[in-house]
Parts: C-alpha cells; sequence; structure tokens
C-alpha cells in the first residue's frame, strides 16, 4: 500500500471494548507506511492503555484538552492541522451524538471541529443501540457535515447479542483509508451498479424475493467513487446506508430495475450487475390478501425482462460485469453466462457455502473474463469490494486503449 507511505493518520479512540482492535490498525497503518498520532479519551483509556498506543505508534498519545504543555502551542488546533485524516475507530454512541451536534467538550471533538482534513467514523456499539432513532438520527446529521461512516459490520457481540454495530476489522478500516488517498484509478468514469434483492408482488402482503442482503452490492458502490468514479446505486429493498459520494435510486420489482437500468445505461462507462434479480414473477396480483381457504395453492409464474441481455444488447453499450451466484459447478456455470450474456468479466461465488456469502460480511470469488481467470481468497466484502473495483479499472481502461466505445 505505497499510497500511505508518509501519510498522516490522526486516530481517535473512544470508550468501548473495540478499541483493543485499534492496536493492530496502529500496526497496520504502520506497516503500510503512515504516520499515525493518537488521540484518546478518558473512555477509551479504560479499555486499553495509552502506553500500548504510543508504543505502537512510535508517538506519544494525547489524552487531555487541558494540557498546559501542548496548549501553550494551541495542541488541539496544531493536531487538526497536522492531519491528513481523521479516523475515530471505534466510534461510541456517545461520541457520534457529540460530533453530530458539534460539541467540543474533550481533546477528540474538539479537533474534529477544527480540522479541516476528512473525518471517518467506525461506529462500535450494541445493536440496540445503533439502531436507536436517535443514533441514526445523529449518523444522519455526521453525513449531512460530510463526514464518512465505515460500517457497522453485523455479528457477534461482546454483550452475547447478535446482528449490527461491531466495528469493521483492521484490515477493512485500512482499506478504506488506503482508498481515500487512491482515488484516481476511475476518475472521471460513470459507473452504474444494481444491487440487493427484488420483491415481486403475490398480493399487497406476500411477495417472491430473492436472498440477498445487497451488502457487496453497496461496497463496490463504495470502492468505486473512492476510486474517483460517478456512482450511480440502483438498489432493490435494503437497510443499508447509501456510502458517500453516492447516488442511489430506490427500486422494489424487477421490472423496477430494469426501467430504471436502462434509463441510465446511455450515461454509463461501466455497468455493474450486482443484485439478485427475481427471474420469474406472478402472472397477476391480488388487489386484496389471499386467504388461507385451500389446502393447496397454485401461482402462475412469468419471466421477468433480463436486465443483463437488454444492456449487452445495445450499440454500443458500456463495459459490463455479471456476476454468477451458484451452488454447483459455479465457474462452468459462470463462463457460460461471460458468454451467452456478452459480458465483459464475470464474477462467480458459491453461494452453498454457509461461511460467504448473502448475509456475511465476507465472501469469496473468482473473476473470469475471456483471457483469464483468477481467484480472490475469502476476506471481508470491503476488502474484496476495493480489489475487484482495481481489477475491473484495469480491465475496462485495456478495454478503452483497444479502441472500444
Amino acid at each position: 500500500m505505497a499510497r500511505l507511505e508518509h501519510r498522516k493518520i490522526l486516530l481517535g479512540v473512544t470508550g468501548g471494548i473495540a478499541a483493543y482492535k485499534s492496536a493492530e490498525l496502529v500496526r497496520r497503518l504502520r506497516d503500510a507506511g503512515a504516520e499515525v498520532r493518537v488521540v484518546m479519551t478518558p473512555g477509551a483509556s479504560a479499555f486499553i492503555t495509552p502506553l500500548t498506543m504510543q508504543a505502537l505508534s512510535g508517538n506519544p498519545v494525547h489524552r487531555e484538552l487541558l494540557d498546559e504543555n501542548a496548549e501553550a502551542a494551541m495542541g488541539h488546533i496544531e493536531l487538526a492541522r497536522w492531519a491528513e485524516l481523521v479516523l475515530i475507530a471505534p466510534a461510541s454512541a456517545d461520541f457520534i451524538a457529540r460530533l453530530a451536534h458539534g460539541l467540543a467538550n474533550d481533546l477528540l471533538s474538539t479537533l474534529c471541529l477544527a480540522a479541516t482534513a476528512p473525518v471517518y467514523v467506525a461506529p462500535a456499539m450494541n445493536r440496540a443501540m445503533w439502531g436507536a432513532a436517535a443514533t441514526q438520527h445523529n449518523c444522519a446529521l455526521l453525513a449531512q457535515h460530510g463526514i464518512t461512516l465505515l460500517g457497522p459490520a453485523s455479528g457477534s457481540q461482546a454483550c452475547g447479542d447478535r446482528g449490527p454495530g461491531r466495528m469493521l476489522e483492521p484490515q477493512d478500516l485500512l482499506a478504506a483509508v488506503d482508498a481515500h488517498f487512491g482515488g484516481s484509478q476511475l476518475a472521471g468514469v460513470r459507473v452504474l451498479i444494481d444491487a440487493g434483492p427484488t420483491r415481486e408482488a403475490i398480493d399487497p402482503v406476500r411477495y417472491i424475493s430473492n436472498n440477498s442482503s445487497g451488502r457487496m452490492g453497496f461496497a463496490l458502490a463504495a470502492a468505486a467513487a473512492a476510486a474517483g468514479a460517478e456512482v450511480t446505486l440502483i438498489t432493490g429493498p435494503v437497510n443499508l446506508a447509501t456510502p458517500r459520494g453516492v447516488t442511489r435510486v430506490d427500486v422494489t420489482s424487477a421490472q423496477q430495475m430494469h426501467d430504471a437500468v436502462l434509463a441510465q445505461i446511455d450515461a454509463s462507462d461501466i455497468f455493474i450487475a450486482c443484485a439478485a434479480v427475481a427471474d420469474y414473477r406472478p402472472a397477476s396480483v391480488a388487489a386484496q390478501k389471499i386467504k388461507k381457504t385451500a389446502a393447496d395453492m397454485q401461482i402462475e409464474l412469468i419471466r421477468n425482462p433480463d436486465i443483463l441481455a437488454a444492456v449487452t444488447a445495445r450499440e454500443p453499450h458500456p463495459f459490463t460485469v455479471g456476476f454468477a451466484a451458484e451452488t454447483h459447478d459455479v465457474l462452468e456455470y459462470a463462463r457460460c453466462k461471460l458468454q451467452a450474456k456478452r459480458l465483459d468479466l464475470i464474477i462467480a461465488n458459491d453461494v452453498s457455502r454457509t461461511d460467504i456469502g448473502f448475509d456475511s460480511d465476507h465472501n469469496e470469488v473468482t473473476l473470469i473474463a475471456a483471457d483469464a481467470t483468477v481467484a480472490l481468497p475469502r476476506g471481508s466484502k470491503i476488502r474484496l469490494a476495493h480489489d475487484l473495483v482495481a481489477a475491473i479499472a484495469a480491465r475496462y481502461h485495456t478495454h478503452r486503449a483497444r479502441g472500444h466505445a
């Protein structure tokens, strides 16, 4: 990660059990060549010692706003001026609330107000606290103020609960920081991505859908935006925040997604089809809820429009990337789809595995082109998204250099 060589990263650590991960984050940033200075809140010091962070960062740890020695030279202002990027990891619910409302009652919140560098926040809290209306409102305020949220991830928590609220892993945060300083791979390129599931109504209550969280598509949108692209994300029903710098279009059904994609496709240079689009829909939708009166019920299904086929049938059409989510013979089916749909690239993944895909934060994929097959090892969807965007960008630029429109 040569892009982080000599970069100045200010890491803010707030009170929470995830503070132990910040030690590894400092090590990874240093290994990547960054210069790291650490600011800790009093709560953070209850979970990890300043001495640990000092030893790992190679710099004194800053803790007090009213430090006579530091403030003789306006220390909080100097720290804010020094940083090229401010990363708060973990960011507690309390700190997010104070930052969202512009409070400056400790060193970290004060320098965030004084910073002109981008501020990234990695939330870490119990799932109920994360889902609370107040927390969601505060996060929306942060986004309005131009502050970027990284995560949270979903999974097991120290309290025994399971759900969203986990701080992203250090390698994922490192990837986000690296992407911030390397945002030129897709500068000026218009990228259209579809993501998430579609829902095909049976009646006003029931629907047919595919299993998809949308996380991979949203991670790709974030990575493409970080690489400098102008990104439009067309998404089915998901519970995910819009990545910074991404234009979002919400749809429900496959027909709506088809229409939304075709409305944008002529203005796009790259199209990444990541959505889990339902292949079929009910031939008719009941106006009222269907009552459970018969022992059996039959529903006539008709085929939905093929979005990928519609895109590649246009001439000229954008550089097109598809996904093949298969349960067996994954590579064989993916190669068939690559040819049948006239794709430039296809990303194959095995959705029969329980440790990756669908509701997991991790994935493992194989990138297939007509002339190459590259396996990407298991990793977080955020890390994979950056790797995939880098590979797509390289292929796209080669494609353009060969004279393709």
